[in-house]
């Protein structure tokens, strides 16, 4: 297979979704709500947003990655636009506005890397809005990552309908969708209407059940085959991911990691990781391979992309995995 960098001139990724700045504390415990406070290892300025996230890693890949999002008129945004011209990525298709802030996450560590978040609900964030998105849309890459499925309250069911069948209206594009917790009572039902226009689909496993009221997510990656969607890629944390389509299903294990210390950002690396594949037009399993490899790199630094600083480190877990030096034992067909 392909692991050769693309070097054509047009942009690989378009992605779409959150951007915000991201205030960690690592060693938070629970025992500050008691003392009134705490030392804890580290307070970081950082970067944040599942799609600035997934962006970022994928720019730091190699990939000529785009982001579309909503930032404010303020030092904040002002921040994340500099971090983007670092990062390698373009800032044309970022909507700024006056009166409105730029989103500001305060993000709480424990000891087992868990974290935990604390979000302004009227800043930037929660006010991404189709009109920030569609203007983009005709001009958008082969394939697009809509990262941020349940974050902000304007893109509804029919918003996100009218954004996923403008992506879809070239047929040769790739449309890719991950999501967080739904936050308005929304279930299965709800959207299944959007799901025969996307091609992969990222949730992780409580995310999914909180749609179907099903735990198990082998039977949640059905129904969204079922319901249209041709990948189903059900994020397991620890124990890997996986990944089902109507013919196929698959398990693979995560990349074992001496020491998880921060989980933030993860998710949206692995994410990063399979588009990766996919636009080296990895078979599927080996995409579910390479995405574990680069959601190892992620856990084992403080901040969502800080542990994935180029394109080595996760080809080589990756080629770990593939030449079996990883155990095997999940990884199989189901």
């Amino acid at each position: 297979m392909n692991l050769n960098i693309k070097s054509d001139f047009h942009r690989d990724i378009t992605v779409i979704g959150a951007a915000v700045v991201d205030v960690l504390a690592e060693g938070v415990s629970p025992a500050v709500f008691q003392t009134g406070s705490q030392p804890v290892r580290e307070i970081r300025l950082s970067f944040g947003g599942d799609a600035l996230n997934e962006a970022a890693a994928l720019a730091r890949m190699g990939k000529r990655a785009e982001l579309i999002t909503r930032l404010g008129w303020d030092s904040a945004g002002d921040q994340i636009l500099d971090y983007m011209r670092k990062e390698g990525l373009p800032v044309d298709r970022i909507k700024r506005e006056e009166g409105i802030e730029t989103s500001v996450n305060l993000v709480l560590v424990d000891d087992k890397g868990e974290r935990f978040f604390l979000t302004n609900p009227q800043a930037s964030l929660r006010r991404l809005s189709e009109a920030d998105i569609e203007p983009w849309l005709e001009t958008a890459a082969d394939i697009v990552s809509f990262a941020s499925m349940f974050v902000s309250p304007q893109l509804d069911i029919p918003a996100m309908c009218r954004i996923f069948r403008k992506v879809k209206e070239k047929p040769e594009r790739v449309l890719a969708v991950d999501m967080t917790k739904a936050k308005n009572g929304e279930k299965f039902r709800d959207i299944k209407e959007l799901l025969p226009y996307i091609d992969y689909i990222f949730p992780n496993e409580e995310e999914i059940a909180l749609l179907t009221g099903e735990k198990d997510p082998y039977k949640n990656a059905g129904y969204l085959i079922d319901g249209g969607v041709s990948c189903a890629v059900i994020k397991c944390g620890g124990r890997g991911c996986l990944l089902r389509t109507a013919e196929d299903c698959y398990r693979i294990p995560a990349y074992p990691v001496e020491r998880v210390r921060d989980t933030t950002g993860a998710g949206d690396c692995f994410a990063a990781g399979f588009l990766w594949g996919l636009s080296q037009k990895m078979p599927l399993r080996e995409c579910g391979r390479f995405a574990c490899a680069a959601a190892s790199c992620s856990v084992e630094c403080l901040g969502a992309v800080e542990g994935l600083s180029s394109l080595e480190k996760p080809v080589k877990r990756y080629r770990e995995m593939a030449s079996g030096k990883i155990p095997p034992q999940m990884d199989k067909t189901v």
